[in-house]
């Protein structure tokens, strides 16, 4: 039976969520991907990025696009010489708008969700506190796969460590709404008794911050606090979506030392968290020929023997016989044993990261950075099949 592959992958899941550390090409991998499955497959894929660095726009040759979902037109595959089975769509999180959707979903009746949207501390606070950019993307992912418009879903992730936070963001915004901290700091408000305990820290914050500073968080929290169980419940439904049969991760690296030692660390986190891990993708990879045997007898050939050969290549391409040939063969017999090296290097390295893998996928390095439909699928067909 032939070894399950990219194709095979897509096909399977209903979320594909790219990981990996910055500047490894995870962005560009995960827009591959999409776009790809979007040619190949008949489905309707939508690759959704929650990286706050805006690549995947002129990754994809899309102008602008944001929180509602744009569809790529079929004229820009028709333009790269490929004629589409399914449709591709794109969206970047908008993490304002986006809770502005969450709040008219969880606030138990219009009066809160008015005064939620109309507390002057909420667009700085949602904007900032424990990780709202990162619990708001899981959540809309959560309503992008809930809504079944999309036969496949392929996230775009922060880089690694901020993905942590990702997988992370909808239990700690769970625990941050029943942390004792918090009802310390609302008590007060809700009795308008202020104890012996807390009466220091409040005659302080008053006179620093407030009174009225004060009372505009507690009335933020107290509201929030009212769609409290709403959270609960959609946390643990993201945390099964995630463990759940229908997604997989993807994990991008280089083998280069950092992105490696991240990509080792997050596969380990992932294989004890039971995700399942579907495809380990290395980028910038050496060709395989630099692992040939036979090849390094003619490099140490050039190396040893350029002397007795620089007058042949001199003759034979037309150079003045003065022409520093000998030179040039030996520093291309030595270049070529040098990579070798790190070729095997990499190598060794491949074969301990991939253990944790279903799939383990090489791209080489490529002359240039991508910037339209037809390189990604260019750089999809490599991975596809």
């Amino acid at each position: 039976m032939a070894a399950p592959g990219l194709e095979q992958l897509c096909s399977a899941k209903e979320i594909v969520v790219s990981t990996g550390s910055g500047g490894v090409g995870k962005t560009t991998i995960a827009a591959s991907v999409a776009a790809t499955a979007a040619a190949e497959l008949e489905a309707k894929v939508l690759v959704l990025t929650v990286d706050p660095a805006r690549r995947l726009a002129s990754a994809l040759g899309v102008q602008e696009f944001g929180n509602v979902e744009t569809r790529v037109p079929p004229e820009a595959y028709s333009a790269a010489g490929v004629e589409a089975a399914g449709e591709l769509w794109v969206a970047m999180l908008d993490t304002k708008q986006s809770w502005d959707d969450l709040v008219c979903q969880h606030a138990p009746d219009v009066a809160t969700r008015e005064a939620i949207l109309a507390n002057p501390l909420y667009q700085n606070i949602t904007g900032r506190f424990v990780q709202s950019h990162d619990y708001v993307a899981m959540e809309r992912l959560y309503e992008i796969h809930a809504s079944g418009r999309y036969d496949l879903v392929v996230v775009d992730t922060p880089p690694t460590r901020n993905a942590i936070d990702f997988l992370d963001a909808p239990d700690r915004m769970a625990d941050f709404f029943s942390s004792p901290l918090l009802r310390w700091l609302i008590a007060p408000y809700r009795s308008r008794l202020v104890n012996l305990a807390s009466r220091p820290f409040y005659s302080v914050a008053d006179r620093i911050l407030g009174t009225q500073f004060l009372e505009d968080i507690a009335e933020f929290f107290i509201l929030f606090q009212t769609m409290y169980d709403g959270f609960v419940e959609r946390a643990r439904a993201v945390t099964m979506l995630l463990g759940g049969p229908q997604t997989t991760f993807l994990v991008i690296a280089t083998l280069e030392v950092a992105p490696a030692r991240e990509a080792a660390f997050f596969l380990d986190l992932l294989t004890r968290r039971q995700y399942h891990v579907g495809a380990l993708v290395l980028n910038r990879v050496l060709p395989e020929f630099l692992l040939d045997r036979s090849a390094t007898g003619v490099a140490r050939r050039l190396t040893r023997e350029s002397g007795g050969l620089a007058e042949s290549f001199t003759s034979m391409l037309g150079l003045d016989v003065g022409a520093p040939m000998e030179s040039v063969l030996t520093g291309v017999g030595q270049s070529y044993l040098d990579y070798q090296v790190v070729a095997r290097r990499e190598a060794e390295q491949r074969a301990e990261l991939s253990t944790a893998a279903d799939l383990c996928l090489s791209v080489p390095a490529l002359e240039g950075d991508i910037h339209s439909l037809a390189g990604l699928l260019n750089l999809g067909g490599r991975l596809w099949s």
